[in-house]
């Protein structure tokens, strides 16, 4: 169905190769899991698969790339996606029309399918993503893991033969993410489709795959096989995983509970303040309510936030987690009740001033990047907020030395979103705000990001993150606030929110249930059960 033969590319301007003499071949009806580090080239490889590059990108392109017998140097873009469906990472930039069910209906239309069956196309589509609701919303008024829903549907309507996928999860919350994985890996049996897709969250999907290729740096093959097999040479490997390689005999969930029977684990917050000192409320939402063109996105919100703390804000896609953000450093305005920062009400302050207390990371990095290198970005940042600083040191710190000199547009999702982060964290502001920070980040940068974060807590400033990333949550934040269409479902300490039955938790709680979620709580319950 695919093969690679000898395929060796580099973007304009770049001296480093992003592919290099790569061969890489996948047989019709394979569902494909490609994984690796940020910038290893993985979306390199797959916008291969549909011509984008050469094509779109332009740049320096050797070897071949065959797809159902077409040679991809030798066709048009156009008629390749006939051919290959694509869903990219940033499904900001891939929609066209204004209506949900007018963008579904965009690509049949244009392949001049009759009425009948772009109609039928749309409606399995729709439904089978869970976006029927949402056929006659605008696509300005959905939140980022809607409209993400909304590309992997108008791909799907398609129906191509191989359909492609860049971190499609990345953005929707575990229902969604469930939902729409499980409706892509039916495809291959269903309708022989075959799916290749670029994924760092493998606990959502590896079960699920038929076959793991782990790039490494330079976008060499380290493993590619049986899921099982191949996931035995990534550096930070799933919980389930990591458990079964520590624990001996170990084969899933019937055996991890048959261990934890006659015990009770329950632990509370990790975080506990100083002795005698009670952290500052920074950040108050009183009867907090706003409107997106008639269409309710948070009512009557009450929350506290206070200094030293990491929190999350949680929930399905739509429930308000971005709208909550942006009230806060007053990008918006409340239509009732009243957002105070540090004692002050943002309403009235304007956004130049609450920048200067409050730093805040959108969703889509490429929003706020404009500069034509990594280094000029930093740089223009620390001159407009008067700082200095070792720019090299900064760079380091992030990951970014290597890439300095590249404009952040042409990198990856993954280090646009550092470059993102290491902008806002530059000035030692009291409030930090991050949205979706982990969205492209390779599993060890998302750790080094956490210790981060800790390390300001710590420092006393307040650090809000709005994220589907439950993983990330359990070894970063000390409170959740889980958001439900717009109001608070429950706010309180890290374990008790994910442990509490509210649908969001970790794959070792969804495996064990009780209050484990982490490895090393089951391995501490193994060693504290009692023996015959």
């Amino acid at each position: 169905m695919i093969d690679l033969e000898r395929v060796t590319y580099r973007y304009p301007g770049s001296r480093r190769p992003a592919l290099d003499l790569f061969d890489w071949h996948v047989d019709a009806g394979e569902f494909v899991v490609v994984t690796g580090p940020s910038g290893c080239g993985k979306s390199t490889l797959i916008r291969c698969l549909n011509g984008l590059i050469p094509h779109f990108h332009g740049g320096w392109f050797g070897g071949r790339v065959i797809v159902m017998g077409t040679d991809t140097r030798q066709t048009r873009t156009g008629e390749l996606s006939r051919l290959v469906g694509f869903v990219a990472q940033d499904p900001e930039t891939q929609t066209v029309m204004e209506r949900v069910e007018d963008e579904i209906a965009f690509g049949p239309e244009n392949h001049r399918l009759s009425r009948a069956e772009m109609r039928r196309r749309v409606e399995d589509a729709l439904e089978s993503v869970g976006v029927t609701s949402l056929r006659d919303r605008e696509l300005v008024t959905l939140s980022g893991g809607e409209r993400q829903r909304v590309v992997i549907a108008a791909a799907m309507a398609m129906q191509p033969p191989v359909l492609v996928l860049d971190e499609p999860t990345s953005q929707l919350d575990p229902w969604g993410a469930e939902e729409a994985l499980s409706v892509l890996s039916r495809l291959p049996s269903r309708d022989g489709t075959t799916i290749v897709l670029v994924e760092h969250r493998l606990d959502r999907v590896l079960d699920k795959a038929m076959r793991l290729t782990v790039l490494g740096a330079g976008a060499t093959i380290v493993a590619d096989g049986d899921p099982d097999a191949a996931s035995r040479a990534l550096s930070y490997p799933p919980p389930l995983l990591e458990l079964r390689a520590t624990v001996r005999g170990f084969d899933g969930e019937t055996s991890g509970r048959s261990i934890l029977e006659s015990t009770d684990h329950r632990v509370g917050s990790d975080w506990s303040p100083p002795a005698g000192s009670t952290p500052q409320v920074a950040i108050q939402l009183e009867g907090v309510g706003f409107s997106y063109r008639g269409v309710a996105a948070l009512e009557r919100v009450d929350l506290d936030f206070r200094g030293g703390h990491v929190t999350a804000l949680m929930g399905r896609n739509g429930s308000g987690k971005t709208t909550l953000l942006k009230l806060i450093n007053g990008l918006l305005r409340p239509r009732s009740g009243r957002v105070r920062v540090l004692g002050e009400d943002v309403g009235q302050r304007a956004v130049r001033e609450m920048a200067r207390s409050v730093a805040y990371a959108p969703q889509n990095p490429s929003a706020m990047l404009f500069t034509d290198t990594v280094r000029d970005e930093l740089r223009f940042t620390l001159r407009s907020l008067k700082l200095d600083g070792d720019l090299d040191e900064m760079l380091e710190q992030f990951g970014l030395l290597a890439q300095a000199a590249i404009s952040p547009l042409d990198l990856s999702t993954g280090e646009r979103q550092r470059v993102a982060l290491a902008a806002v964290l530059l000035a030692p502001r009291p409030v930090v705000l991050l949205d979706e920070p982990t969205r492209g980040m390779d599993e060890g940068r998302k750790r080094e990001l956490g210790v981060l974060l800790r390390h300001l807590a710590a420092a006393g400033r307040t650090i809000i993150v709005a994220t589907h990333d439950t993983e990330f949550v359990a070894r970063t934040a000390d409170r959740v606030a889980l958001l439900e269409r717009g109001r608070v479902l429950v706010e309180g300490p890290m374990r008790d929110v994910l442990s509490g039955g509210y649908g969001v938790t970790t794959q070792i709680q969804r495996a064990f249930g009780g209050s484990l979620l982490f490895p090393n709580d089951v391995l501490a319950a193994r060693a504290a059960a009692p023996r015959d």
